[in-house]
């Protein structure tokens, strides 16, 4: 089973490094990090480490995402996404790989709910936030999820029949009622959550970041029960 990591990562020169020094070796047939318009060493940083560097300038932790997607090896068969500030700890990425290697799964998430998290890791607003969008899931979809985390596996034959779209903040949750839609095979397995080491949160280090993660995220979690989708062409993977 060819496994891809992919990191989005938009100045993160004070953790990139530590966080690829701690993946297991030989996990991974390969490691993207996608630099998302950085103006510090995140690049190089990231490319002294052995990573392969894609940039996608457009900022929006989805762009990335869907920059990566466009580059994976034709012979991909799993791609594992993860946070580059160093609150995922990269060593858990097995267990996520286990249930689709085993044809228990198409896409393992990571829950930060079910496993341990640092105190001060996840703030208030964002265990509020998370708690509102999955009760909105699960009233919707009849589905029970426990958190909107990023850090998770899919089949990328499962991630490519999604036609994921979204650009920013609500790549996560895109995906995860997408898989639901289609008729995925859906687990959670429980995570371990740090507390962000350098720098501050894209989302959750500003009210307005904050505000305008969570209005999106709901308003796409309705806007996709409604069957409605951007008009706009989006490029997809071949």
């Amino acid at each position: 089973m060819k496994a891809v990591l992919v990191i989005p990562a938009l100045n993160e020169e004070d953790s990139i490094g530590r966080i690829l020094g701690e993946v297991p070796a030989g996990l991974f047939d390969e490691v993207f990090v996608v630099d998302n318009g950085s103006t510090d060493a995140t690049a190089q940083r990231a490319s002294a480490r052995g990573a392969t560097v894609l940039h996608e300038p457009r900022r929006g932790y989805g762009n990335a995402c869907l920059r990566a997607l466009r580059e994976l090896p034709p012979d991909t068969d799993v791609v594992v996404f993860m946070d580059g500030d160093g609150s995922d700890v990269p060593a858990e990425a097995a267990r996520l790989l286990v249930p689709i290697a085993e044809g228990q799964a198409d896409l393992v998430l990571g829950s930060r709910r079910l496993g341990r998290s640092e105190p001060g890791a996840l703030g208030l607003p964002q265990r509020f936030g998370n708690r509102l969008a999955t009760c909105l899931i699960r009233f919707i979809y009849k589905h029970r999820y426990t958190d909107l985390g990023p850090f998770r596996a899919i089949r990328r034959s499962s991630l490519r029949g999604l036609g994921m779209r979204d650009g920013n903040y609500g790549w996560t949750v895109e995906m995860q009622i997408k898989a639901l839609r289609q008729g995925l095979s859906v687990r959670e397995i429980p995570v371990s959550y740090r507390r962000r080491r350098s720098g501050a949160s894209k989302v959750s280090g500003s009210l307005w970041g904050g505000l305008a993660a969570g209005v999106k995220i709901l308003w796409l979690i309705l806007r996709l029960s409604w069957g409605v989708e951007r008009r706009q062409p989006v490029k997809r993977e071949p």
